[in-house]
């Protein structure tokens, strides 16, 4: 993903890309756990994109970015456990 492509986003769009990449990393990790990781440069260009997402994000004056990641995980578990 490249920074051009991310300034683009809007803030609610980087929040969600920026969880779904960090669900992406930990799938990564397992498998290179497992050792059923093809391809293990993936795991530095999703570590990039995801630095790349916080620097947006800081520019933005986002502050709390952690906080506001945890917030939304635990809305997103409610939601699901609600249904």
């Amino acid at each position: 993903m490249k920074i051009t492509e991310i300034r683009e986003m809007k803030t609610e769009e980087l929040h969600g890309e920026l969880d779904r990449l960090r669900r992406h990393l930990f799938d990564l990790r397992s498998q290179r756990v497992t050792e059923k990781l093809e391809d293990p440069s993936l795991l530095r260009k999703t570590q990039k994109d995801i630095a790349r997402i916080f620097t947006v994000l800081n520019e933005r004056g986002e502050k709390d970015i952690e906080q506001k990641q945890y917030h939304l995980e635990s809305a997103g578990t409610a939601a699901r456990k609600a249904k």
